[in-house]
C-alpha cells in the first residue's frame, strides 16, 4: 500500500528551519511500521532534508495563478504516475477541493495542526462538512482543536467517528536530573502572540534577584524587535531541533506563555519529556501537553514572575514536577506513530480485496440486462447508474448483458441459449479475472456456474442487488420471492429495494440489505422547478413493454385508482401513458413529457410496502417534479412533507395534488428541496459504495440516510 504524504507549500521538510508539522511527520514516520511504502511531497528552497523518503516539488512562479493551485496541480501530474491509495494531507484543507476533483478515488486523511476556524477550507460550516464528507479520517492534535472543528455542527457530525484526536509525540531521551543546571528556557518565536514580551520581562526580575540562575532564549523574530538584554540571559537566535533538545536535558525550568489559542504546543510537551518544570499558559491546546506542572490562569508578568520563583525557592517542588513530568509521559514518537498507523491499517484492510490484481482499484463484472436489443429506448435504467457510481469511485467496470448474450447465442443447438451465456461467461472471468461480481435480476445465469466461479477465484465475492416489488400482495410475488432466494446460499450479500425486516422469507444472515432507486447526475438532468409547466401530473405505464402495445387481457389495480383519481380533479390536467388505448413512451419521449409536468405520481402496484418503490422515483424526484407517494411506503423516514408529498388516501392525495396545482411558489420549494436531497444522499455513487462496503463487511466511515442496519 503506497501512501503520499502531501505538506503545506514552502513546510520546511528540513533540520535546517523545521516547523512543528515537518518535525511531526518525520518523527512519526521513522517510527512507523508503513515507512517503506510513504513518500512526503513538498516544496522548499533547503537543501539538506530530513530523510530520502521526500519528493520536492519544482514549482515555477505564476502571475496568472497562486503558488499554492500550482503546487496541488503538480502534485496531482506526479500522483496520477505514483498511484499511492493513501493521501495524508497536512494542515491545508483548502487543497482537498482541488485533489477530489482530480483524484477521487483516493483515500484522504487531513491532518489539523492548527485551528480550523483561522484555516482556508474550513472556516465556514459548509466547508468543514464537505470536508468530512470527503475525508476516511480527519486527525487532531488536540482535544481543542476537535472542538473548534464542530463548533456550531450537527449532532451526526459531532458524534462522527471519523474525527480523532492523535497528539503530536517527543522523543523521551535518558535524562540525569543530577545534570540539570539553574536554567531557565524559552523556546519559540520571539513575539507578542508566543507572550515572549511577557516572558522577558518576568526573566529581567528573576535574574537580577536571583545572582545564580541563567535564562536561555532560543528563536527568532524579527518584526516585533523584542530586545531583553542580561548578562545572564543568553539569545541562542534559531537552533536545530536537536541542539533544542540538548539545553532542554539540562534546563530546571521551561516557560511556555503563549498568548494565542495554540492548538496542542510542542515546546511544553518536548520540556515534559526531557525532564523540565513546566509553566505553561492556559489557551488552547496547552494544557493538554503536560501531565504534571503549573497552568497561569492569569497570563501577565507577575504571574509568570511569581510562579518561576516559587520553583525556584522551593526546589523540592520543583524536583517533583521534573521528575513526574519525565516519569508520567507516554507520547514518545512509538506511541504516536502507532495511533496513525492504526488509521492507516484500517485503510490497509479495507482495501486487499481491491489490490488482488491491481494497485487501485477493484474489477467488476456487472451482470445484469442492459438492453441492448431495445435499440437505446432504456438507456436509463439502474443497471447503468450503477456502473456510473462505481465508475466515480474509481473502480474498473465491465458490462455484462445476459438477457442480450442469450439472445443472440440461441440456435437449433442451444435453444434457450443458457449454454451460450454459461460459456461466454466462464471466458470473460477468465480474460478479466473479477474481484466482484455484481448481480442484477441476473435470472439465466446458473448457480452452479457461480459456486464454480468461486473455486476457480478464491478472492471473488458475488453481490446481488433486485428492484421488483416483494409485496405478498402485488404482482408475482413467488415468482421474484423464488428469484430472491434462488442464489442466496452463493451470494455475499443481497441489496433490496424494499426494507429486509419487511419480508420474512428472508434468511437470518446479515447479508440483506435496503438501497434506494439510485439517481444519477448523468440521467437527472431536468430542474423542473425552475420552470412552468403545462401538465400538472405525469404518470406512465410500462404495458407493452416489448410490444409496444397494451397487453391483452391484463389489469393493472393502477388504472383504477388512476381513474377515480382523474375524476376527483376535475380541473388538474393529467398526462397519463400505458393505459385507456393510450400507448407507453420510452427514452426520449418520456423525458420529454417529464419535463412538461409539475408534479409524479409515484404508485406501485399492490399494498404499500415499506421503502419499496420502482425506479421511476428517481425519474421524478430526481428531475425536480412535486414526488406524490403513498405514505405506507414509510418514505417519511428519509423526507419530510417539505421534500415529497405523502397521502393517506385518494380523496387527500386529490386534496393535495389542487393545492399545488394552484401554488406555484409552494410546487417550485417541494421540487427543489426534494430533489436537492435525493441527488445528495441517494445517488448512484453512495450506492455503489454501499455495495461494496456491505460486501467486504467493510465498518465505512460514510453514513448512509438509508441505513438503518
Amino acid at each position: 500500500m503506497k501512501i503520499s504524504i502531501l505538506l503545506p507549500l514552502k513546510e520546511n521538510f528540513s533540520p535546517s528551519y523545521a516547523g512543528a508539522v515537518s518535525l511531526f511527520i518525520n518523527d512519526t514516520l521513522n517510527s512507523s511500521k508503513f515507512r517503506q511504502n510513504i513518500t512526503v511531497f513538498g516544496h522548499t528552497k533547503y537543501k539538506k532534508k530530513f530523510n530520502k523518503k521526500y519528493f520536492n516539488i519544482d514549482i515555477k512562479r505564476n502571475f496568472f495563478s497562486s503558488q499554492n493551485k500550482e503546487y496541488v496541480k503538480k502534485f496531482i501530474e506526479i500522483e496520477k504516475k505514483n498511484n499511492s491509495q493513501i493521501i495524508e494531507l497536512h494542515n491545508r484543507p483548502v487543497y482537498l477541493k482541488y485533489l477530489i476533483n482530480e483524484l477521487n478515488k483516493k483515500d484522504y486523511i487531513l491532518y489539523f495542526h492548527n485551528d480550523p476556524l483561522t484555516m482556508s477550507g474550513s472556516k465556514s460550516i459548509k466547508e468543514r462538512s464537505f470536508l468530512l464528507d470527503n475525508c476516511y479520517r480527519i486527525i487532531f492534535n488536540s482535544n481543542w482543536s476537535k472542538k473548534r472543528f464542530l463548533k456550531k455542527m450537527k449532532s451526526d457530525a459531532i458524534n462522527s467517528e471519523k474525527l480523532i484526536v492523535i497528539n503530536q509525540s517527543a522523543s523521551k531521551n535518558k535524562i540525569n536530573f543530577k545534570n540539570k543546571k539553574k536554567l531557565i528556557t524559552f523556546v519559540g518565536k520571539l513575539n507578542r502572540s508566543k507572550g515572549y514580551d511577557l516572558f522577558g520581562n518576568a526573566v529581567i526580575k528573576i535574574l537580577k534577584k536571583y545572582k545564580d540562575w541563567f535564562a536561555y532564549v532560543l528563536g527568532d523574530e524579527p518584526r516585533d524587535k523584542l530586545i531583553f538584554k542580561h548578562s545572564r540571559l543568553k539569545n541562542f537566535g534559531f537552533k536545530e531541533h536537536n541542539e533544542v533538545i540538548k539545553i532542554y536535558k539540562k534546563t530546571s525550568i521551561a516557560v511556555v506563555c503563549s498568548r494565542w489559542e495554540e492548538p496542542f504546543g510542542r515546546t511544553s510537551l518536548e520540556a515534559s519529556a526531557n525532564g523540565c518544570a513546566v509553566i505553561i499558559s492556559d489557551r488552547g491546546g496547552l494544557p493538554e501537553t503536560i501531565t504534571n506542572g503549573r497552568i497561569l490562569k492569569n497570563l501577565t508578568i507577575n504571574e509568570i514572575y511569581k510562579n518561576i520563583e516559587d520553583l525556584i525557592k522551593n526546589p523540592s517542588i520543583r524536583k517533583k514536577y521534573q521528575k513526574l513530568s519525565y516519569k508520567n509521559f507516554y507520547l514518545s514518537h512509538e506511541y504516536v506513530s502507532n495511533q496513525i498507523d492504526k488509521v492507516r491499517n484500517s485503510l490497509s484492510k479495507i482495501s486487499k480485496p481491491f489490490l488482488l490484481n491491481s494497485q487501485s482499484n477493484l474489477r467488476i463484472l456487472h451482470i445484469t440486462n442492459f438492453n441492448e436489443r431495445h435499440n437505446g429506448r432504456l438507456f436509463f435504467n439502474t443497471g447503468r447508474r450503477l456502473n456510473n457510481g462505481f465508475i466515480r469511485l474509481g473502480h474498473s467496470v465491465l458490462e455484462f448483458s445476459d438477457r442480450d448474450i442469450v439472445s443472440r447465442g440461441k440456435s437449433l443447438k442451444d435453444f434457450y441459449g443458457s449454454d451460450t451465456l454459461n460459456d461466454k461467461l466462464i471466458k470473460t472471468c477468465y480474460h478479466f479475472k473479477p474481484d466482484l461480481i455484481v448481480l442484477g435480476h441476473a435470472d439465466m445465469i446458473s448457480k452452479d456456474i457461480l459456486y464454480n466461479l468461486k473455486k476457480d477465484y478464491s478472492n471473488l465475492k458475488i453481490a446481488q442487488w433486485f428492484l421488483d416489488p416483494l409485496n405478498k400482495k402485488g404482482p408475482d410475488f413467488q415468482k421474484n420471492k423464488k428469484r430472491i432466494l434462488d442464489k442466496s446460499d452463493v451470494i455475499d450479500s443481497n441489496f433490496l429495494t424494499t426494507a429486509p425486516d419487511a419480508l420474512n422469507f428472508l434468511s437470518k444472515k446479515k447479508i440483506n440489505y435496503f438501497i434506494p432507486n439510485p439517481s444519477d447526475q448523468s440521467m437527472e438532468t431536468l430542474n423542473n422547478f425552475k420552470k412552468d409547466c403545462s401538465n400538472d401530473v405525469f404518470f406512465a405505464l410500462s404495458h407493452g413493454v416489448h410490444r409496444g402495445q397494451l397487453k391483452r387481457r391484463s389489469f393493472d389495480d393502477r388504472e383504477k385508482f388512476i381513474k377515480s383519481l382523474i375524476k376527483k380533479c376535475e380541473n388538474v390536467r393529467f398526462d397519463i401513458f400505458g393505459m385507456d388505448n393510450i400507448q407507453p413512451i420510452w427514452a426520449d419521449q418520456y423525458f420529454k413529457n417529464i419535463a412538461n409536468s409539475k408534479m409524479g405520481l409515484n404508485l406501485s402496484r399492490g399494498t404499500p410496502i415499506k421503502y419499496y418503490s420502482s425506479d421511476r422515483i428517481t425519474q421524478i424526484i430526481g428531475n425536480g417534479l412535486v414526488t406524490l407517494i403513498d405514505e405506507g411506503t414509510c418514505y417519511g423516514d428519509f423526507f419530510d412533507d417539505t421534500e415529497m408529498v405523502f397521502y393517506k388516501s385518494i380523496v387527500d392525495l386529490s386534496e393535495k395534488i389542487e393545492r399545488i396545482s394552484e401554488d406555484e411558489k409552494l410546487r417550485k420549494a417541494i421540487g427543489q428541496k426534494g430533489k436537492a436531497k435525493y441527488m445528495k444522499y441517494f445517488n448512484s455513487t453512495l450506492v455503489a459504495d454501499f455495495i461494496i462496503k456491505k460486501t467486504y463487511e467493510i465498518n465505512g466511515s460514510k453514513k448512509y440516510l438509508w441505513d438503518k442496519s
